[in-house]
């Protein structure tokens, strides 16, 4: 009967893994807790939060120095793989194009099976709402 405490404590811990960037459905204080079944809006603050994850490899601020990945301020509508100062790998120079929403979320879901051969390694951001909200911090970065 010692097992059963260990498991019990053990499953509670597992249960307290996750994203933690944003409430639980049903939260309190959350738009999902007052109204059933509504979706909760992605917004620039919790863009921002998520972020954060990136902070290690890219900078935001106007100006700002390049780091381990190119500086991201005004990357929403600059041209792929074209931030002054930055090597960039021969995979993003080859992708072209433009970081509209679109191929940012593209690559922002899954960067190394978006770009193969890209130096970003980073899983990714599974979740569309997530993906969007730092869309649209990255966008209000680049004002």
């Amino acid at each position: 009967m010692r097992l059963a405490p260990v498991v019990l404590a053990g499953a509670l811990a597992l249960a307290g893994c996750g994203k933690g960037d944003k409430p639980a459905d049903g939260a309190a204080g959350s738009p999902a807790a007052s109204a059933p079944g509504a979706t909760v809006e992605p917004t620039a603050a919790m863009g921002e939060q998520i972020f954060k994850r990136c902070v290690a490899c890219h900078t935001i601020d106007r100006g700002g120095n390049n780091g381990i990945g190119p500086n991201l301020h005004g990357i929403v509508g600059r041209a792929v793989a074209s931030h002054e100062g930055f090597s960039y790998s021969s995979a993003m120079k080859a992708k072209g194009g433009v970081w509209d929403n679109a191929a940012l979320d593209l690559y922002l879901k899954q960067p190394m099976m978006a770009v193969p051969g890209t130096r970003m390694a980073f899983a990714g951001i599974p979740d569309d709402l997530d993906r969007k909200a730092v869309i649209l911090y990255l966008d209000e970065q680049s004002k």
